[in-house]
């Protein structure tokens, strides 16, 4: 469990960083347009997905996942440096590429580590407290912006991005601490060919089922920075809807754990069912409110979805993967999640431009809903395949 709790101390310090950082993108870049936010953050992740796939399963090969992990938040912190001097919203894309790409890198070995850290039946709540401290990084990164911006005003959002660099240099430096687990028998027994080919086919059938109705959602889990972007537009101030932002997080990492140790011991199907309900129930509900207090609602069920998913999808893929190859079965799915992002944010702020906000939220609520049936239908199939933790 060390390595654990050193991972999820790299990703709280680099998360609190980021986030001194992203919640005031959608700000600068209100004036732009929802097209551009899309294609931005959208294009960014999507890109960067596909290093999450080739790095996943790299690292199963050569088994020097914290050499990948390392180069992939150095190169994170290195774009942060291009953001400070960003003029415009092409300087922002430029960063975001650069970090994303970092975070491509490093994703996936990064996950492998964690998950042979500990036993079988400890991947949920080993995931849940890597994604407890990821959210609560992310949580103080937003506060610490907020008092910037509220104290010094709008124009020390550059302060604010040189400040968010010492974080992300921490987190950095605290990951080579971790110890590289190089006694696995179970992939000794089993070694991944050095000369196969990329194919989903050979991906393990049950995970390629998973990847299939992760899939679905995603195509319409866009970018937060629509949530933060409405919210704007019905009234709130910057300050206040970093607070919003900041809502989300903390009850994302106050519940992210239990959620972890109760998908342990019950399974993970309610739990990941209930999940991706939720963010349907969140999207229809951005679409119809029109009160502040209902914002501050909808933020707090928000982080009871990212809390009920975050981790406890990795735990499954995980539990369905092959012991060879657990880092390339978590590189597919970052893939798989990263490709939809970039479509389901262009797709949202296409819809916003042409039909409003209200239209956009409405339909990527009602395909939510319908991916959380079909994704209990199939963990309901797997009960016949003996896996506990379903």
């Amino acid at each position: 469990m060390n390595n654990v709790w050193l991972m999820s101390l790299v990703s709280f310090f680099t998360d609190m960083g980021t986030y001194m950082v992203t919640p005031l993108i959608p700000i600068i870049l209100a004036s732009s347009g929802p097209i551009i936010i899309g294609m931005i953050d959208g294009l960014s992740e999507s890109l960067a997905s596909l290093l999450k796939f080739f790095s996943g399963r790299y690292s199963d090969r050569i088994k020097k996942r914290k050499r990948l992990a390392i180069t992939g938040y150095g190169l994170s912190g290195l774009g942060r440096v291009f953001l400070i001097f960003a003029s415009s919203w092409g300087g922002i894309f430029l960063w975001k590429l650069i970090d994303r790409t970092g975070k491509g890198i490093r994703t996936a070995p990064r996950d492998a580590l964690i998950s042979e850290s500990g036993g079988k039946n400890k991947q949920g709540r080993m995931f849940g407290l890597h994604s407890m401290m990821d959210m609560l990084g992310a949580a103080l990164g937003i506060g610490a912006a907020y008092l910037i911006i509220r104290f010094n005003g709008t124009e020390s959002m550059p302060k604010v991005f040189l400040y968010s660099l010492i974080p992300v240099i921490i987190g950095w430096l605290i990951l080579f601490a971790v110890k590289e687990n190089k006694l696995n028998p179970l992939v000794k027994k089993n070694p991944m060919p050095t000369k196969d080919k990329l194919s989903w086919k050979q991906l393990n059938p049950t995970v390629k089922k998973l990847l299939i109705v992760v899939f679905l959602f995603t195509i319409v889990n866009s970018s937060n920075s629509f949530l933060l972007l409405r919210a704007s537009d019905l009234g709130v101030s910057a300050t206040n809807v970093l607070l919003l932002y900041l809502l989300f997080h903390l009850t994302a990492s106050l519940l992210s754990y239990v959620s972890g140790v109760i998908s342990d011991k019950f399974g993970r199907r309610g739990i990941l069912t209930a999940g991706y309900a939720i963010y349907g129930i969140v999207y229809l509900g951005f679409g119809a409110i029109h009160s502040t207090l209902g914002l501050v609602f909808l933020f707090i069920l928000y982080g009871l979805y990212s809390a009920l998913t975050k981790g406890v999808e990795k735990a499954l893929v995980v539990d369905l993967a092959n012991p060879e190859s657990k880092g390339t079965a978590l590189g597919f799915y970052s893939m798989v999640t990263g490709i939809a992002f970039f479509p389901a944010s262009l797709l949202t702020g296409w819809l916003w431009e042409t039909f409003g906000a209200e239209i956009s939220f409405y339909i990527n609520g009602l395909i939510a809903i319908i991916a959380s049936i079909l994704l209990f239908i199939f963990l309901a199939s797997l009960r016949n395949h003996k896996i506990k933790s379903v």
